[in-house]
């Protein structure tokens, strides 16, 4: 155990040494995530996230400003037993967005990525109730914000994976009908206007296509 432990640390050592920190510039992201509804009551209730994810290039400036453009997907799938109804299906969200925010190394292999998401949004609630009405999918448009923050820890002078999360607010409300059903239930249809929103959690990858000479 003792011979286990020293080589670990052994190791560990050897990794800081040849580490060299890294300041990023032009930037390849991805993130995958999954996301949990909030806010909204009918949408925490009725829609389960399944998927999320973003893809985005970045630039870094000298003083830990980052800037970068991107598109996203998002899947939220009905709770069956969270329906009076029996319907199937899903809402789709792909988005453009623009990013702003502040990374930085704190040490030769871990940083930090505080950000915020801007974007445009085209929603499509594909559901069974929907066809049978003859008006599926039904889509819709929104502003999306989403601010968010990377734990970063870099492999190499090229590689890095973090643990993300975000808080995603989209510009509408949801209701029942949104997905075929006819009738409101118990909800309280003066909070219908309230905006959908929801936590995402989950892993990234950056690839460092050029950096700076480190200091």
């Amino acid at each position: 155990m003792k011979h286990i432990f020293s080589i670990i640390i052994v190791c560990f050592l050897s990794i800081q040494i040849n580490a060299q920190k890294i300041n990023p510039k032009y930037t390849f992201n991805v993130e995958i995530g999954l996301p949990i509804a909030t806010g909204n009551e009918p949408f925490k209730d009725i829609m389960q996230g399944l998927a999320c994810a973003n893809i985005y290039g970045q630039y870094s400036f000298p003083f830990h400003l980052n800037m970068g453009l991107g598109v996203r997907y998002s899947l939220f799938t009905i709770n069956e037993f969270a329906v009076n109804e029996e319907n199937n299906g899903q809402i789709h969200t792909g988005a453009a967005f623009f990013k702003i925010g502040h990374d930085q190394f704190h040490t030769d292999r871990f940083a930090t990525d505080f950000g915020v998401k801007i974007g445009y949004s085209l929603n499509y609630a594909n559901t069974d109730l929907n066809k049978a009405s003859g008006i599926n999918p039904i889509s819709f448009d929104a502003v999306l914000i989403e601010p968010t923050l990377g734990l970063i820890l870099s492999a190499d002078e090229r590689n890095s994976y973090r643990w993300n999360v975000g808080y995603c607010i989209q510009g509408y409300g949801f209701r029942p009908s949104t997905i075929g059903l006819s009738s409101n239930s118990t909800y309280d249809v003066s909070k219908f206007n309230k905006l959908t929103n929801y936590f995402v959690v989950g892993f990234g990858y950056t690839h460092y296509f050029r950096n700076k000479t480190p200091n």
